[in-house]
């Protein structure tokens, strides 16, 4: 273990003579570069996101509905398009879909 110790003592050197050795980043200027910038661009991405919906008058609290639901690819007019089947020997070849079951 202790050869590792005596090991490790050359990268604690100092910077070579031909390489320049900058000042110090002041706390504050770290500070804003690593913390004021992600905080911006986080506030900058959410008004570009919510600004448009609330101009157009919608909701945007989380949990709001965001409308009527849609079906993708399905009847204009939603389930009531569909043919309904009736119960009985009808409903199992109905081609509309859904669950059901027997005891």
């Amino acid at each position: 273990m202790g050869l590792f110790l005596l090991v490790a003592g050359p990268a604690s050197a100092e910077v070579p003579e031909g390489w320049s050795d900058p000042a110090p980043v002041p706390q504050l200027q770290a500070l804003l570069i690593f913390v004021g910038i992600p905080l911006l661009m986080i506030l900058m991405i959410a008004a570009a996101v919510y600004l448009p919906a609330m101009a157009r008058g919608e909701r945007v609290a989380p949990g709001a509905s965001p409308g009527p639901d849609q079906w993708f690819g399905g009847p204009r007019g939603g389930a009531r398009e569909l043919e309904s089947a009736e119960r009985g020997e009808q409903a199992r070849d109905s081609q509309t879909g859904g669950a059901g079951g027997r005891w």
